[in-house]
């Protein structure tokens, strides 16, 4: 039985929790070994993140995609991810072995990772993007349950290792934006292997999670999807994730069409994700003063304001600044507070099959429609109608969220009897 955050008397309150078992015991090692770990992985997985995906489409200008293209590129990383993680998921919650699954498909990911340096055409990346991406997709879901395993479900613990990753990202963004002041693409892509390289070294040295081993499952992962405010968050993170694939897609050769130099782009991807850190730091405040709920419904209206300002407002230093602060809610924010809904409902031996669930109808559909869609609004209609339809998809969100969701986030993971 689940306990609901509704008025009135509770409707279970006999009903008792039953707690994941502790990590880091006596038998398993000391508890900081297994964050320690987390926090590297995800430090080194981040800075490949933030010195690849911020530069990816200058990448493609370069070498002569036009904007639509540039836009199918970028969609076809997310469109694997739309069956991706669910598989890899599955495998993971048969086996028991999500970290080890990390390792194997991360390693093959990085093979993949090199074939940009051989292939320039339209084709060619497009085939290496795909497969690059239908490996590396396993990463983030399965790792996210591992997280949350060995803090036993905690949003504001597993904020506290997340910022980690967002700490890499920044260094790298900024970093490379520098490097980029003075070297060449290619020079670049050579340097994200590197870094790839990194990550995948620190893959190795992060454990199961126990808790994960000792869960099993009490209702079938469907009965759970079935279930109205399930589907409704869904929908809403695929919504927001669709009005993302302008910003992901478009921002830095919005950026440079309007006189930027790369390293300030480098600042201005940075800025956001400062801000990112600082949510994640202040995330077990902000959940407990608001609730998991309202965290989401300021995420989705802050969106909509973000997207206006970045389409609207380009050639105003202070706009940008502002649209940038405010990724500290559209993404950091709603990142947690998600994932933390989610983990709620997916307990047990559904976790990694939740998580991934979330992964693949976010930023793998939603993803894929934002990046296809942004390339042909790009081509049409330009930067500003652009990120205005970014901003309509993340408002829909929002009606979904507040449609299905209000009062039906359970106060805990709980098994169902």
């Amino acid at each position: 039985m689940v306990c609901w955050n509704r008025p009135g008397p509770s409707r279970c309150a006999k009903t008792p929790i039953r707690l994941k078992p502790e990590v880091g015991t006596a038998a398993a090692g000391s508890v900081q070994t297994p964050i320690a770990a987390l926090g590297v992985f995800y430090f080194a997985y981040f800075a490949y993140v933030g010195g690849f995906t911020p530069y990816l489409s200058l990448y493609f200008d370069s070498v002569g995609m036009n904007a639509f293209q540039i836009g199918l590129l970028m969609a076809a990383m997310q469109a694997t991810r739309i069956f991706g993680p669910m598989l890899w998921a599955v495998l993971a919650d048969r086996r028991g072995e999500r970290m080890r699954i990390v390792r194997l498909t991360s390693l093959a990911g990085g093979i993949a990772l090199l074939g940009l340096q051989f292939d320039q055409s339209f084709i060619g990346m497009l085939v290496v993007l795909a497969v690059m991406s239908f490996f590396t997709s396993a990463a983030m879901p399965l790792a996210e349950a591992t997280t949350f395993g060995h803090v036993q479900g905690d949003t504001g613990r597993y904020a506290r290792i997340r910022l980690w990753g967002s700490i890499g990202f920044i260094a790298s963004v900024i970093g490379i934006g520098y490097f980029l002041d003075v070297a060449t693409l290619r020079d670049w892509l050579w340097l994200i292997v590197a870094i790839y390289a990194v990550a995948l070294i620190a893959a190795w040295r992060v454990p199961e999670s126990a808790a994960h081993r000792a869960s099993a499952a009490q209702v079938p992962a469907r009965t759970i999807l079935a279930r109205r405010e399930v589907a409704g968050l869904l929908g809403a993170c695929f919504l927001m994730a669709t009005a993302h694939g302008a910003y992901y897609s478009f921002f830095s050769v919005h950026l440079v069409g309007n006189g930027y130099s790369k390293s300030a782009i480098g600042w201005l991807w940075a800025l956001g994700v400062i801000c990112e850190v600082a949510v994640f730091w202040w995330m077990p405040q902000l959940v407990a003063r608001l609730g998991l709920y309202r965290v989401l419904v300021a995420s989705f209206g802050l969106a909509v304001v973000r997207f206006l300002l970045i389409g609207w407002l380009v050639h105003s230093p202070l706009a940008l600044v502002l649209a940038q602060t405010l990724h500290a809610a559209t993404f950091g924010a709603y990142h947690a507070a998600a994932i933390g809904i989610i983990h709620r409902w997916f307990h047990g031996a559904h976790q990694a099959k939740g998580q991934a669930l979330y992964t693949a109808l976010s930023f793998g559909a939603g993803g894929t429609l934002g990046g296809v869609a942004s390339g042909a609004a790009w081509s049409v209609f330009g930067p500003a109608i652009t990120f205005t339809l970014a901003a309509i998809a993340a408002g829909a969100g929002l009606w979904l969220l507040v449609a299905t969701v209000r009062g039906r986030i359970p106060v805990a993971a709980s098994t169902v009897d």
